[in-house]
């Protein structure tokens, strides 16, 4: 099974979020933040989470990059309760028993984008708002083209230099 972990190759995202995800954390898509979203909110950082943000699953902030990373059945119990908390913290939900089931479907739904990469791949995501509600895209950056082998497993760029 295979999740993605928000990874950081800049401090572009502590500039561009209101809230950015720590390096490492797992994220998820998180576009049910935007599912009552009009063009007035689009503007500033918020604009910026919209278009391009990933959903940290421990700070709830966002990340540009994501990296497909194997995870383990125990962990991904751990997610569903930590999201099913945060839909009934920030959105209302009854009980977190009630939530636990939407919170499962986007788990799973960000581990089937994630089941055909191989680890270490980088994924970005586009969103959109049309007439029918928000689109999603995702973008795949193969590991081997972008030379992040090191910087994925490592998750630091000083361990040695890169002559490209």
């Amino acid at each position: 099974m295979k999740l993605a972990r928000a990874i950081h190759f800049d401090e572009s995202d502590m500039r561009v979020y209101a809230s950015p995800a720590r390096t490492g954390e797992w994220c998820i898509s998180g576009g049910f933040e935007f599912s009552n979203w009009t063009e007035g909110d689009l503007t500033g950082k918020p604009r910026q989470a919209f278009a391009n943000g990933w959903l940290g699953l421990e700070t709830f902030g966002r990340a540009t990059f994501v990296a497909v990373t194997a995870l383990e059945p125990a962990e991904l119990e751990a997610l569903t309760d930590l999201l099913a908390e945060h839909f009934v913290t920030y959105y209302g939900a009854p009980s977190a028993e009630a939530a636990r089931p939407v919170a499962q479907e986007e788990i799973g739904q960000m581990v089937e984008l994630c089941e055909d990469h191989a680890p270490n791949t980088l994924l970005t995501v586009a969103r959109e708002l049309t007439e029918s509600g928000v689109r999603e895209a995702y973008r795949v950056i193969e590991s081997s083209d972008a030379g992040l082998d090191q910087f994925a497993i490592h998750g630091s760029l000083d361990d040695e230099p890169h002559h490209h």
